[in-house]
């Protein structure tokens, strides 16, 4: 592989600006992160340690192994939503090391409403089984809820992916043979209670670890039973009359150290094999990422520069390097794993579209993982470009993207917008795992084409029946909504919010972030190509 020659002049005052920029947003990521750890009420902090019981990032600490990274999922999930105050939407989920097995962990936080169980925390609860299902790794449940949050019980209940498919997936793990261990570290209510019901051993605290369908206020109101947390549903109950519980814990660090031993006696993981060789750094610092990203969008840069800095050794064994120039695709690796990568460097046209199919299949068939790094405003249109074929061309790349068996990896390194998105593998195309910078956007379109589109549609209106086209002063009135809308909608804080992406990275943990999402997806076998490719169209 040759070594990527950079062009990049870190003197410059266009470097610098964007560099200045950058890191700003970077900064205020920080902070963003850093108040959805901690951001917590002295009551909610008081009635932890008045029940003797670790906090949610205390319990991980002490579960996984030390000096051992943690890959957080979805750390800003429902920011901004609900009272602003369900940070994570109060669950902390992520990958890590426990006894050297690589283990999904999903964590109550029973400091944000005493660890009830919002909408978002239902989707978030989700995410989590599907990584757990897709990379086949175990999974940690420590829980310590209250249920469902009653006044948004019907945004939690009733359809497909609200709190029962929690369940379901649960018997799904269990037939894949995926093991699932519960902490029962609180309170374990209503439908929270399946979750160790439905595990394959369950850790149950003393004294502040309960698990029953109906609390005692519910008890009382349906039977005029009076009744104790403990006496309902507490851990002596259960491991001793009721059988739902297997080990019997004294307090949370107890619990935990038997967590730690049922981990350890769990087989070790037969990791799938791609192509490897010893790490190495890239040669470049990978914090001139930050000056290499413009402060627009659509100031256009090369995204060979990124991998540069990315990749080991700063090599790249580019493929079609003179055809489809607007797609950068070729070979590198990564913390020693081989891998395939994607980048834009433009709109995709019909030769940058075959370019990447073509691609995609060579990775696919030698079991090399694949990764996109979107930056996409989306595929060519007009009249030349629909009779060139611009249709069926993208069709094969979105075709072979969605058709790739190996595991695919997705960051959102600026713009994702329209079927680009699609070709790019977004969320819609089963990326193991998506990521977005802190300068990304996403949308059908940017603010300003929207805002371009309406105008036209009126205007083209109007002329039909005969009237003059809008006057200026209307055509701002129309488009200032559409273009805040689409700022406000777009940006990454709000995809982050709605889970539309696994988390905002700063850039220059990028690298890092990926090695081990590559380590954790290879628990799982690469996939059969049972079913090949669906019909290309010629």
């Amino acid at each position: 592989m040759e070594v990527i020659e950079s062009r990049i002049d870190t003197k410059s005052e266009e470097y610098k600006k964007n560099e200045h920029h950058m890191m700003a947003l970077v900064a205020d990521l920080r902070q963003e992160l850093e108040r959805a750890r901690t951001e917590r009420s002295e009551k909610a902090r008081a009635r932890l340690k008045e029940q003797n019981k670790l906090s949610v990032r205390e319990r991980i600490d002490h579960l996984l192994d030390r000096n051992t990274p943690f890959l957080e999922i979805a750390p800003l999930a429902a920011r901004g939503l609900y009272d602003k105050k369900v940070h994570g939407a109060g669950i902390v989920s992520g990958i890590g090391i426990v006894e050297g097995h690589e283990v999904i962990i999903h964590a109550n936080d029973s400091m944000i409403k005493g660890g009830t169980v919002y909408p978002m925390g239902v989707k978030k609860g989700l995410r989590t089984q599907t990584i757990a299902m897709e990379n086949h790794l175990p999974i940690i449940y420590l829980v310590d809820s209250g249920g469902a949050y009653l006044p948004l019980q019907s945004e939690i209940f009733p359809d497909v992916d609200d709190g029962g498919r929690i369940f379901y997936n649960q018997a799904i793990l269990s037939k894949m043979g995926i093991p699932q261990i519960c902490g029962v570290m609180g309170l374990c209510t209503a439908g929270a209670a399946y979750i160790p019901a439905m595990s394959d051993e369950v850790v149950h605290v003393k004294g502040t670890g309960a698990i029953f369908l109906g609390g005692p206020p519910l008890v009382r109101a349906a039977t005029g039973e009076e009744v104790t947390a403990d006496e309902l549903g507490g851990a002596d109950v259960h491991c001793r009359e009721s059988g739902v519980s297997d080990y019997f814990a004294e307090d949370d660090e107890h619990c935990i150290d038997i967590i730690r031993q049922i981990v350890k006696a769990l087989p070790p993981s037969r990791k799938a094999e791609i192509p490897r060789r010893e790490p190495r750094a890239p040669l470049y610092d990978q914090n001139e990422i930050y000056g290499i990203v413009p402060r627009n969008l659509s100031t256009p840069y090369d995204v060979r520069e990124v991998i540069a800095r990315m990749v080991d050794g700063s090599e790249f064994l580019e493929f079609k390097a003179r055809y489809g120039p607007t797609l950068v695709c070729g070979w590198a690796y990564i913390h020693g794993y081989e891998v395939g990568i994607l980048g834009n460097n433009g709109i995709l046209f019909s030769d940058s579209s075959l370019k990447a199919t073509q691609f995609i299949q060579l990775c696919d068939k030698r079991g090399i993982p694949l990764i996109f790094l979107q930056n996409i405003n989306g595929y060519i249109i007009g009249k030349e470009y629909e009779r060139g074929g611009i249709t069926k061309d993208g069709h094969k790349m979105v075709n072979a993207v969605a058709t790739a068996t190996v595991p695919k990896f997705t960051v959102i390194i600026g713009a994702s917008f329209g079927a680009g998105n699609y070709g790019m593998c977004g969320r819609g195309y089963s990326p193991r795992f998506l990521w977005m910078w802190p300068n990304a956007q996403i949308g059908v379109m940017g603010g300003e084409q929207a805002a371009q589109v309406m105008i036209t549609v009126k205007n083209d209106q109007l002329a039909r029946q005969g009237n003059p086209p809008l006057p200026e002063e209307m055509v701002e009135q129309i488009k200032a909504p559409i273009i805040a809308s689409a700022e406000r909608e777009g940006n990454a804080y709000y995809s982050t919010a709605q889970m539309w992406d696994d988390g905002i990275l700063d850039p220059v943990k990028t690298r890092d972030v990926l090695g081990l999402a590559i380590s954790a997806a290879l628990n799982a076998p690469l996939r059969d190509d049972r079913y090949g490719y669906g019909t290309f169209r010629m």
